[in-house]
């Protein structure tokens, strides 16, 4: 029930409601992809070329013949998949040298901060785009790299939550009570720390989609012939000056992933903070 009274909350506003009905899409594009994409996205067909929109593709195709409306079905699995990857690697490093920073003696806390605070000193897609540079293009790369780059934001909100409760008194009285360490941590440090982060987790999908479309822009992202949005919006501007459907319906995918999961994220955020409830 109370999961329920969550999402009544969250799209109690027409930006929530939008970003869930828009993030229901793509997540139901991206897992059922191959019922839903009526051709083979790696067919190639030259004869038909750049061709507009009609009734046997409906987006049009590619500079190689390649069914459009399929390729970005697909890139929405690789967006999607990525996106959801990467956060889950950030958040469960993050946490955990969060915490470990939080209970560790004062040089340890001060190494693991020391080190969140350099890497967050690089704007994320050109830090993104240095490591790929340097050890390789390809999905694997992509989504450990760019896990590295969200790593000390979540570490850094996990340690900041952990201090704050670390003393409180029915931690204390757990300890008194002959509580475990480890019972401690996952019975009460982590229930409470892990609602800001999993609002932040949200709130950062969109972000990773961009990066990832950004270095598949610049050529050091997934390699063909996987399907990525950012690849396909390379081709759009190379072909831009015959066929703009390849940009356009690429463009609008991008656009939907990002503003969805941003309203998303959003209407999560106010729905679970009370203070935000409670202001409006």
């Amino acid at each position: 029930m109370r999961r329920f009274g969550l999402l009544h909350r969250v799209m109690s506003t027409r930006a929530g409601a939008f970003g869930v009905l828009a993030v229901g899409l793509l997540l139901i594009v991206a897992v059922f992809a191959p019922w839903v994409a009526l051709h083979n996205p790696n067919a190639i067909a030259p004869m038909d070329r750049l061709q507009g929109p009609s009734l046997a593709h409906f987006f049009g195709t590619d500079q190689l013949g390649r069914d459009l409306f399929s390729r970005i079905v697909y890139g929405t699995r690789i967006a999607v998949g990525v996106s959801v990857v990467v956060m889950s690697i950030s958040l469960g490093i993050g946490i955990l040298l969060g915490i470990v920073a939080a209970y560790a003696p004062r040089a340890i806390d001060q190494v693991i901060v020391s080190i969140f605070d350099i890497i967050n000193s690089f704007p994320r897609l050109i830090l993104a785009l240095a490591l790929v540079a340097v050890l390789g293009a390809g999905l694997t790369n992509v989504i450990l790299l760019v896990s590295v780059v969200f790593i000390p934001q979540f570490g850094r909100v996990a340690r900041a939550q952990t201090v704050a409760i670390r003393n409180s008194l029915y931690l204390e009285a757990e300890q008194v009570l002959g509580a475990q360490p480890w019972r401690i941590l996952l019975h009460h440090v982590l229930p409470n720390i892990i609602g800001p982060i999993f609002v932040l987790a949200s709130m950062n999908i969109p972000v990773v989609i961009t990066i990832e479309a950004g270095l598949s822009f610049l050529g050091v992202g997934i390699r063909a012939p996987l399907a990525s949005w950012g690849g396909l919006l390379h081709d759009g501007y190379t072909f831009l000056d015959q066929s703009p459907w390849l940009a356009v319906f690429s463009g609008l995918a991008l656009m939907l992933a990002t503003l969805g999961f941003t309203l998303l994220g959003e209407a999560l955020r106010d729905a679970i903070d009370p203070k935000l409830r409670q202001s409006r």
